[in-house]
C-alpha cells in the first residue's frame, strides 16, 4: 500500500534498515540508545529494526558501556562474516582480484600480470574468472555467499538492458565490449551473484570517499594517475561519484598523439606512459624490458638520487613539465566544479608522491581562477595501490545497503498474485 508520497510500507522498512546498517557500519559500535538520534528513528523503530537485523545475522553484540545510573547499554556492530564481496581492478600492468568480508577486511588476493597483449578481451576475462575462483578457494568460501563482484575497468561503462555492462575503452582498443555478458558466460559465480562493473577512476573515488582522504567532503574530485589519467566527480547530486574522461581534454592544439587517437589530450602529456616516452625521446636511460612501474622508479631515482650523485637534468625537466600539465589539468577541474578537495591516487600518483605534489599544487593554483583555487586542497589519496579493488568491492556493498541488507531475490517463474503483494506491503514494521 502506497502513502501520499508513493512510498510503501516495504519501502519505509527497507529505508529504516538501511539507515541503521549504515550508521553501525560507519560509526559503530553503537547502542540502541545512540542509534535513535543518529538515524532519526523512534526508539520502538530502532528496536524492531535491530531485532530484524540480528535475526538475519547482519548485526551482532560488541560489548557494553555504562549508562547514567541505569543498566549497561549493549553495543552493536555489523557482523563482519555476514557478507562477502570481491573487488577486481583491471589495471595497466596487472589484474588484481581481492576477496573481502563485510567490513572490507581482505581475506584473499590473486594477481595476474598483463604483458604485451595486455588488453586482449579473452585474456582479461580469463584472468578475472581465474582470480575469482582462486580467492574463493583460498578462503574456503562458497560462491553463493558473495554479495557480488565489483569490477573497475578503463573507459566508459554503459549499462544496457539487454547486454548488461558494456565497456567503451577507446584507449585500450575495446569497442563496445559486453564485459558483463562475457564474465557471466562460464562464470564461477551463480546467477544470483551479480557482477557490478564501472570505471576504475569511479571505484577509486568511491573508496577514498568512504574510507580515505575524501571522508567528510561534499564536493570532491578523485584523480587516477597511472599510465593515463582519469577522474571521478563526487557532489551531493552524484554522491556515489561520476566518472569524467578528464584525460581527454585537449590541452594543446595539434599536440602529441594520445592513445585514444586524438591530438593534444592531457593524457598524452600527464600520464606515466607519455612521461616515460618523453624521457626516452630526450635521451633518458629508460630501462629496457621492464614494466612502467619499474621504469618510473628508475626515472625518480635519476631525478632524485639517494646518494651525493648529481640529479639527471633531463629527468628533472620531464617531471617538472609533467607536473605543469597535470596542474593545468587540475585547474580546469577547479574552475568547472569548484571542489573542496582534489585527491590524487593511482599507482603513478602514489609513486611520485610527496616529491611531485608541491609542483602540481603550484601549477594548479597559477592556472585556476583565484577564488575557487583558494578554497580547494590538493592531497594524495590514503588507501594505497588497493584503492581501486576496495572501491570495486564497495559497488555491490552499496547496493546491498540500498536494499536494506537484503540479497536480491531470484526472479520468480510467474508473477506473485496481487493479493500477496498487497499483504506484504501492509505487513507491520
Amino acid at each position: 500500500m502506497a502513502g501520499r508520497n508513493g512510498r510503501t510500507v516495504r519501502d519505509l522498512r527497507r529505508a529504516n534498515r538501511t539507515a541503521v546498517l549504515q550508521r553501525l557500519y560507519f560509526e559503530g559500535p553503537l547502542s540502541r540508545f545512540e542509534l535513535g538520534p543518529a538515524t532519526g528513528l523512534s526508539s520502538g523503530s530502532v528496536s524492531n529494526v535491530v531485532a530484524d537485523l540480528v535475526a538475519d545475522g547482519l548485526v551482532e553484540e560488541a560489548g557494553s558501556v555504562e549508562s547514567d545510573g541505569g543498566r549497561p547499554r549493549t553495543l552493536l556492530r555489523v557482523a563482519p562474516g555476514s557478507g562477502h564481496m570481491i573487488g577486481v581492478d583491471v589495471g595497466e600492468t596487472r589484474v588484481r582480484v581481492e576477496l573481502f568480508d563485510l567490513t572490507l577486511t581482505e581475506l584473499a588476493r590473486a594477481e595476474r600480470p598483463l604483458t604485451q597483449q595486455r588488453y586482449d578481451v579473452e585474456v582479461i576475462v580469463g584472468h578475472i574468472r581465474d582470480g575469482i575462483a582462486e580467492v574463493l578457494a583460498a578462503a574456503g568460501l562458497a560462491p553463493e555467499r558473495l554479495l557480488g563482484a565489483g569490477v573497475g575497468v578503463p573507459g566508459i561503462v554503459e549499462h544496457t538492458p539487454d547486454r548488461g555492462a558494456v565497456v567503451h575503452g577507446q584507449t585500450i582498443g575495446w569497442d563496445a565490449v559486453p564485459l558483463e555478458a562475457l564474465l557471466r558466460a562460464g562464470s564461477p559465480l551463480p546467477d544470483t551473484v551479480p557482477y557490478v562493473i564501472d570505471n576504475g577512476a569511479k571505484t577509486l573515488g568511491q573508496a577514498e570517499m568512504w574510507f580515505g582522504a575524501g571522508r567528510g567532503a561534499r564536493n570532491a574530485i578523485v584523480v587516477l594517475f597511472g599510465s593515463g589519467v582519469g577522474a571521478s566527480l563526487v557532489t551531493p547530486e552524484a554522491e556515489h561519484g561520476r566518472a569524467v574522461e578528464w584525460g581527454h581534454l585537449t590541452v594543446r592544439v595539434r599536440g602529441r598523439r594520445c592513445r585514444c587517437g586524438a591530438l593534444g589530450c592531457l593524457e598524452a602529456y600527464a600520464g606515466a606512459e607519455s612521461l616515460l616516452a618523453r624521457w626516452r625521446e630526450e635521451g633518458g636511460r629508460v630501462p629496457e624490458g621492464t614494466d612502467e612501474e619499474t621504469a618510473l622508479t628508475a626515472l625518480l631515482a635519476a631525478a632524485h638520487p639517494a646518494d651525493d650523485d648529481e640529479p639527471d637534468p633531463v629527468a628533472l625537466a620531464v617531471l617538472e613539465e609533467t607536473a605543469e600539465y597535470l596542474g593545468a589539468g587540475l585547474s580546469d577541474l577547479i574552475n568547472l566544479f569548484q571542489p573542496e578537495r582534489i585527491l590524487i591516487g593511482g599507482w603513478a600518483g602514489l609513486q611520485l608522491g610527496t616529491r611531485f605534489l608541491p609542483a602540481v599544487r603550484r601549477y594548479a593554483a597559477s592556472y585556476a581562477l583565484r577564488h575557487p583555487a583558494e578554497k580547494v586542497t590538493v592531497e594524495l589519496g590514503r588507501l594505497g595501490p588497493d584503492a581501486v579493488t576496495v572501491g570495486a568491492a564497495i559497488l555491490p556493498l552499496a547496493d546491498f545497503f540500498a536494499r536494506g541488507g537484503r540479497r536480491p531475490e531470484p526472479a520468480p517463474d510467474h508473477p506473485a498474485p496481487a493479493w500477496r503483494t498487497a499483504l506484504e506491503e501492509r505487513a507491520p514494521h
